[in-house]
């Protein structure tokens, strides 16, 4: 069903079981999947795909240009899974050349009211961004993460999967997978154990990977501390998840707990 008031581009590709409610506009390169429902007052436009069964809450905004003073025009896209919903006010901008063009969001995600999510961004899956969450540019949020309301999420970092992002934290540095980070300007505070938990994690697991996340940061050193780390430890899949993050994209530091700073 789609109301009589909005304004719908004759090029653009809107599956017939998509629902779309007054006053909306969608733009001529806008694709929307099936089981859509876009409330009143939603803007979509730019090279935007939109998988199935996503809810567009009023007035949100996406693919509209970055908001980036580099970006000169440049051909880019918006990619967006299934499943996601998108809350009141929430505003999603397309890539940039400096970033490979595209943003890309996943399935299962929930942006609560006033979310930015800023160009060149990937987020993954099954993520919460709680209300007013603000994510830079270049931004990584691996699958899983929880960040919590006001969050200012600075360009080029890294949220790894399962960690959570305590409200009103600045996040200036990468969060380890299973990391929980807080602080005006975020620290890590330990692990996200409740999530850990929830997520189905043998308690055996969770006991490698409190031994592991204490040897890694006991000091300053934690690269080095990495070499140290006992066999059992070394073959533990979600420690090595924890130790390839460390020692991959170096663009932003490693968040370690305030005491070794």
């Amino acid at each position: 069903m789609i109301h009589k008031t909005a304004i719908i581009d004759k090029n653009a590709q809107i599956s017939k079981d998509v629902e779309i409610g007054p006053y909306c506009i969608i733009g001529p390169r806008v694709k929307i999947g099936s089981k859509s429902k876009i409330h009143a007052h939603v803007n979509i436009v730019g090279n935007t795909s939109i998988g199935n069964n996503n809810e567009i809450f009023p007035f949100t905004s996406i693919g509209t240009p970055p908001q980036d003073l580099k970006y000169k025009g440049e051909e880019n896209s918006l990619i967006i899974g299934n499943n996601n919903k998108f809350r009141e006010y929430v505003n999603i901008n397309p890539g940039t050349e400096q970033g490979g063009t595209i943003t890309k969001v996943g399935n299962n995600n929930l942006f609560m009211v006033y979310c930015h999510v800023a160009h060149d961004c990937i987020i993954e899956n099954n993520i919460v961004l709680a209300n007013n969450v603000q994510v830079g540019g270049h931004v990584l949020i691996q699958s899983n993460a929880i960040i919590g309301g006001s969050c200012a999420i600075h360009q080029f970092s890294r949220i790894g999967q399962y960690a959570m992002i305590g409200g009103m934290t600045g996040v200036l540095s990468d969060v380890i997978p299973f990391g929980l980070s807080l602080g005006n300007r975020n620290n890590l505070a330990g692990l996200n154990l409740i999530g850990l938990r929830r997520s189905g994690i043998s308690n055996y697991d969770i006991k490698i990977i409190q031994s592991a996340y204490k040897l890694i940061f006991k000091n300053s050193n934690f690269r080095t501390n990495i070499k140290n780390l006992n066999q059992d430890q070394k073959d533990n899949k979600y420690i090595n998840l924890i130790i390839e993050f460390i020692n991959s994209d170096k663009k932003r530091p490693i968040s370690i707990p305030e005491n070794l700073k």
